[in-house]
């Protein structure tokens, strides 16, 4: 039987080796390329879609650069706008200013120029309604004053411009007769008659009837005039002699002869206030 040569065996068991190192080489070989196809493929999916999300992203941030462009130009047409606003209200502000003061001026005018338009009336409260009935009111009530005040104080009658009742609604049997004013033509008589009527005061009467005679002020200056009423009050318990003046200002006669002017109820309250402080405290 023949031997076996060991060389022999060790050559074949190289050569199978190495074969299967070729095969095992070969199949790496294989699965690394459809590893790196699969890879490639999966990136251009991803840059695919990276591509497509950015492409979308960019549009949006184009419609939003879009948008605040407009916003901007927008907001700028409103700051403009406001700035104009602004200088508009500034300018009505000034106007509305000016025109309240002139408006002011104007009714002080007015009221001014209707207050002089009535010195020469005289209203007379207490006459009963009718009595002064007949073709000329005038003359019946002419002839009145000079039955009330008497031939020493109107030694004619007076020339009157116009006589007629309040134009309210005519009173019923039992009501308050309305107000009779009298337009004397002269404010001379007029100021005769009313210095005659604080002289007596409440004395005077016409056929039985007591009689008021009242200055015509208009609202305003009675609403000023009628503020005065307590401090002059005061004035002649302390022995003053206060005449309050057209269309309100109080006029004070001192002890000693000298008169004294005062625009507002406060001056006259200090001035009252002063005289108890000079008197001193009461006994």
């Amino acid at each position: 039987m023949p031997r076996k040569d060991p060389q022999a065996g060790k050559k074949t068991e190289e050569s199978l080796a190495t074969h299967g190192a070729n095969l095992a080489g070969d199949a790496t070989i294989g699965l690394s390329t459809e590893l790196i196809a699969l890879l490639e493929q999966h990136r251009a999916s991803i840059a695919a879609d990276f591509k497509a999300s950015s492409e979308v992203i960019n549009n949006k941030l184009d419609k939003i650069q879009a948008e605040v462009v407009n916003q901007e130009g927008r907001i700028g047409d409103l700051e403009t706008n406001a700035e104009e606003v602004s200088q508009r209200l500034a300018s009505l502000e000034a106007t509305c200013v000016s025109i309240h003061e002139e408006n002011k001026l104007l009714k002080n005018k007015l009221s001014d120029l209707e207050g002089r338009s009535r010195r020469q009336n005289v209203r007379m409260v207490g006459l009963p309604e009718s009595l002064e009935l007949g073709p000329r009111p005038t003359e019946f009530v002419s002839q009145l004053l000079v039955d009330v005040f008497g031939a020493q104080t109107l030694s004619t009658l007076p020339e009157l411009d116009r006589a007629h009742r309040s134009l309210l609604p005519k009173p019923g049997l039992n009501e308050k007769p309305r107000t009779i004013i009298i337009r004397f033509h002269r404010f001379q008589t007029k100021d005769l008659v009313m210095r005659e009527v604080r002289r007596r005061r409440g004395t005077l009467e016409f056929r039985g009837h007591k009689l008021q005679f009242y200055e015509d002020y208009t609202a305003e200056v009675q609403k000023q005039r009628v503020q005065y009423r307590d401090a002059m009050a005061e004035l002649f318990n302390r022995g003053f002699r206060p005449s309050l003046l057209f269309p309100a200002k109080l006029r004070i006669t001192l002890p000693d002869g000298r008169n004294r002017w005062l625009g507002s109820v406060s001056e006259a309250t200090r001035f009252i206030q002063s005289t108890k402080e000079d008197a001193g405290p009461s006994p």
